[in-house]
């Protein structure tokens, strides 16, 4: 894992399960591959073990990774898949109508969108 800035807006094991998450979503962490030790992530970021013990427990209560006894935690096969079909179900759901709302406000129409996002951005 990289160095990690906590937010003081979320609980810190919420924030280490969405690192995970992301590292997922982006390939770092693939099925079979194993998650650092609790006792591990506990002493490199200065937290209290049971922090990342909840952790990895909703990773493990969302089926993305499971306990192996005395060998550690372990991503699942098809964990990404599943990620990212439920991520991109709550960015629907949840963030899109946000989003949308405010192109709307904005008066954007796609053709701006799109060739705002042709040119990597606003410059």
């Amino acid at each position: 894992m990289t160095a990690i800035q906590w937010s003081e807006g979320a609980p810190i094991y919420r924030q280490l399960k969405e690192r995970v998450v992301a590292m997922l979503l982006d390939g770092l962490l693939k099925p079979g591959d194993p998650l650092p030790s609790v006792r591990q992530v506990a002493a490199e970021y200065q937290l209290n073990p049971i922090t990342v013990s909840r952790a990895y427990q909703e990773l493990a209560d969302e089926s993305l990774v499971e306990k192996r006894r005395g060998l550690g935690m372990y991503v699942i096969e098809g964990a990404s898949e599943k990620l990212l079909a439920s991520e991109r179900e709550r960015f629907l759901r949840e963030e899109w109508p946000l989003v949308l709302e405010r192109i709307q406000r904005l008066g954007l129409s796609p053709d701006e969108l799109l060739r705002m996002n042709a040119k990597g951005g606003t410059r």
